[in-house]
């Protein structure tokens, strides 16, 4: 969670500024608990993740926090990169699964801006 948070961060001035007072912390523990209801979104229980990532998306909507649809790309991407730097086993199916695994939720939210 650490390396990817440093890396979002320093990808984006906007992205820098949107995290500049967050909770860092909280902020760790909300990635890994949205990253395994992205997971569900496909799998296990569809209909709470998509009711969470809702609930996610209209907060992080330019009502609230106005976090622009191509901020989610570039999470997405930077999320990517750390995977491929910590899994010694990373190869192109990998790398699809993750993308096909995440895509829903980040949909979902991209939709509520």
């Amino acid at each position: 969670m650490d390396r990817f948070y440093d890396k979002y961060i320093a990808s984006n001035e906007i992205v820098a500024e949107k995290f500049s007072n967050a909770d860092m912390k909280k902020q760790k523990v909300m990635l890994e608990a949205s990253l395994h209801l992205l997971m569900a979104v496909t799998t296990i229980a569809p209909g709470d993740a998509i009711a969470h990532f809702k609930r996610i998306g209209a907060v992080h909507s330019r009502e609230q926090h106005d976090i622009a649809p191509e901020l989610y790309d570039l999470w997405l991407t930077c999320l990517i990169d750390v995977v491929k730097e910590c899994d010694e086993n990373y190869d192109s199916d990998i790398d699809a699964a993750w993308r096909e695994t995440l895509s829903g939720g980040i949909k979902i939210m991209q939709s509520m801006y």
